[in-house]
């Protein structure tokens, strides 16, 4: 008996300098994770390569590539899509990864809009905001970001489904008026 009870007050000690875990502690994460270096040079060359030395603008090949219509602003998203599926790999929450997606499809929808979403596409600099996002919210190393989980995966390929449905939807509707407008001169 003397053993249970020595088991017992040991137990209570333990309690009291272990901190209760429930579920709405928080998960600790560590502070800075480093980020694969092509990461940061991608998202650099595309938003933040050139500056306008007067004015202290900085832009990137975004806002060049954007320029070329129709391709431009596909391939452009296209390049965007890396960082956020790079980021499965560091496995960011997945609330970050939509983040992620929404930077990329405002970039992609307001883009759309001739001369007005170039000149946003400039301020937007989604790669270097997804890039912001990823370094913040990164759970493992680079050493160790090798593989994400399924789940994780999942969900990403979700987001770029999405994604990739708003860039063929707007090929299409592209498509139709141009067809559309072109039955009208020959009827006209």
């Amino acid at each position: 008996m003397q053993l249970a009870s020595q088991e017992g007050k040991n137990t209570a000690a333990f309690l009291e300098l272990v901190p209760e875990q429930n579920s709405r502690s928080r998960i600790v994460r560590p502070t800075k994770i480093q980020i694969e270096r092509e990461l940061e040079v991608v998202a650099r060359l595309m938003d933040n390569q050139f500056a306008i030395p007067v004015l202290g603008w900085r832009f990137g090949l975004n806002a060049i590539i954007d320029l070329i219509p129709g391709v431009g602003d596909i391939s452009t998203t296209l390049i965007a899509l890396y960082i956020l599926v790079s980021a499965v790999r560091y496995r960011v929450p997945k609330i970050t990864l939509l983040r992620m997606g929404v930077n990329i499809a405002i970039y992609f929808l307001v883009g759309l809009i001739p001369w007005l979403g170039d000149l946003f596409d400039v301020w937007w600099k989604p790669n270097i905001r997804n890039l912001k996002l990823l370094s913040s919210r990164a759970t493992v190393s680079a050493a160790e970001a090798r593989q994400g989980s399924k789940s994780d995966w999942l969900f990403v390929g979700v987001i770029v489904a999405t994604l990739l449905t708003l860039l063929f939807g707007s090929i299409a509707v592209s498509a139709f008026l141009i067809w559309s407008m072109l039955r009208m001169i020959q009827q006209g």
